[in-house]
């Protein structure tokens, strides 16, 4: 019997119901109503120096339309998504004052590329780990030359290398990954590295909390990084003082700060555990109860995960001490990241990309990872994922794809956790379900799981949705798996999930409520911002 299932067992319940709503009082009185008062002063400024220029009317009227036309032609000329561009067009035509101050003051402010700025000289520090293995590069290109070309991509633009000796161990459920992420934390000797996008107190972060703090007294080095969105409702805001007292160093990603600032705007949504340098672990599992289904929320949660062993994990503890390094000082990771690896339990097969995805570097690799496997599948692509908001670009491929007779098929929550993204997601349904790709809704709840499964050969496994948050908004990062064994279990794993699944056809889509499409076609104005 796991040790999961022994923490199970010796409480009473085996599921504890939660809403998922705090109280009108909490929100309004708790630091999450302070962060939204100060915003909403802060919007309330701007509106204030839109009316003192309305009483100069003729004057602002024809200044701010000269100026409207000329943010138009510098949106358009910029380079970037033409949907974020759209989203900037509507209010500044609509609202020509008020979205052309709005327009300036967030070009204008320092933060993004101040923070780009600082890991950029965090990267250059650590830049001589993430060096392609030139053999490895020139195997994969007599193996495959259109696999090379993507791993040339990955590694020059993302700065993340191909490896071989490296095993995988595929996770089709949160609980799974929960019972395997014991084992190896208690296996740890020199340190443990945690990085995680939601953390909630319970029975699962409890359970790991205990064994973290117990490895510090044993000497293990540990160190916990959480996103600053935390703190606004699901741990204490002095919570990060607690674990530092406790012996376990932290930090917290970004703290969400009262104020108009596109850096809040850049979450960390990765997922990421490195044990001693030789164990890895990625997926969509958060550290809340729900992931395990030790609390339902959204009906049965379904989310995967997978871990890595052997040469691969070096890029997982680069991707995290690149994080944590920002506004530190003098402090050497060469220890870290030059380990003796032990030998592997079993033979590797294939080759494994490790990535993480920046908002701040102009260079989209999640999109684009995700578009070279639809684009050069030959049979099919099969894909999970909690959000449906897409780009032209993604559309394009997925469309294309299905209309070249490649079999595309997306599962979908049938519960969702958030109804406005659910309503602005269906809208793209016509179009898709109309080239030929089929799309299908998890009956039993939630679906959490983000990954890409093609031609049994290749996979992805990670914290990237198709939505524009992962793809242009957050930090996230992902497993890569070409010809790897455990590529099968994620294919097998997607059929499974299939079988509970309803298919929705066009029939199915007009049968939706009519408020609840124009509600999501009305949502599209703003898609790029949700």
């Amino acid at each position: 019997m796991g040790k999961v299932q022994e923490i199970r067992d010796s409480e009473k319940g085996q599921h504890i119901v939660e809403k998922g709503k705090k109280g009108f009082f909490h929100i309004i009185f708790g630091r999450t109503g302070i962060i939204l008062l100060m915003i909403l002063l802060q919007i309330g400024v701007l509106f204030v120096a839109f009316g003192r220029l309305q009483e100069y009317l003729v004057y602002t009227y024809w200044s701010f339309s000269l100026l409207s036309v000329i943010a138009a032609i510098v949106i358009i000329n910029r380079p970037g998504n033409p949907g974020f561009k759209l989203a900037w067009m509507v209010p500044i035509m609509i609202l020509p004052v008020f979205g052309v101050l709005f327009y300036v003051f967030i070009e204008t402010q320092l933060g993004t590329r101040m923070m780009n700025k600082k890991l950029m000289d965090s990267s250059k520090k650590m830049q001589k780990y993430s060096v392609q293995n030139p053999q490895i590069y020139e195997e994969l290109k007599i193996e495959d030359r259109q696999m090379a070309n993507l791993s040339h991509y990955i590694s020059t633009k993302g700065g993340f290398p191909t490896y071989k000796n490296t095993n995988v161990s595929y996770f089709p459920l949160g609980e799974n990954k929960f019972e395997q992420l014991i084992i190896e934390l208690e296996k740890a000797e020199k340190f443990i590295f945690m990085e995680y996008f939601i953390v909630a107190e319970g029975r699962m972060w409890g359970t790991i909390h205990e064994i973290l703090k117990r490895k510090v007294k044993e000497g293990v080095e540990v160190r916990f990084m959480y996103d600053g969105t935390c703190t606004i409702a699901l741990l204490p805001h002095n919570y990060r003082k607690k674990l530092e007292a406790e012996g376990i160093y932290c930090k917290i990603f970004n703290p969400i700060k009262p104020a108009l600032s596109t850096t809040q705007n850049n979450r960390d949504h990765r997922k990421i555990v490195v044990i001693d340098g030789h164990t890895a672990f990625t997926g969509g599992v958060n550290l809340a109860d729900e992931y395990i289904n030790e609390k339902e929320r959204f009906g049965h949660w379904k989310d995967t995960a997978v871990m890595i062993k052997g040469d691969a994990v070096r890029s997982f503890t680069w991707m995290f001490l690149q994080i944590w390094d920002i506004n530190i000082k003098n402090e050497e990771y060469e220890h870290y990241l030059d380990v003796q690896l032990p030998k592997l339990e079993k033979p590797a097969e294939g080759y494994v990309i490790p990535y993480s995805d920046s908002p701040l570097d102009q260079e989209s690799v999640g999109e684009l990872v995700y578009m070279d496997i639809l684009n050069t599948a030959r049979e099919y692509v099969h894909i999970m994922s909690p959000y449906l908001i897409l780009d032209n670009e993604l559309i394009t491929a997925l469309t294309y794809a299905a209309k070249r007779g490649v079999d595309v098929k997306i599962i979908m929550p049938f519960i969702p956790d958030k109804g406005y993204a659910f309503a602005l997601g269906k809208t793209y349904y016509p179009e898709l379900i109309q080239a030929g790709v089929k799309i299908y809704q998890y009956l039993p709840g939630f679906i959490h799981a983000k990954s890409f499964t093609s031609d049994g050969e290749k996979a992805v496994v990670g914290t990237i949705n198709l939505d524009y948050r992962s793809l242009y908004l957050h930090f996230e990062c992902a497993v890569y798996m070409y010809k790897v064994n455990e590529i099968a279990e994620v294919e097998k794993d997607f059929q499974e999930t299939l079988e509970q699944c309803k298919e929705i056809t066009m029939e199915e889509y007009k049968k939706e409520k009519l408020r609840t499409r124009i509600y999501g076609k009305i949502l599209r104005l703003i898609a790029p911002l949700m």
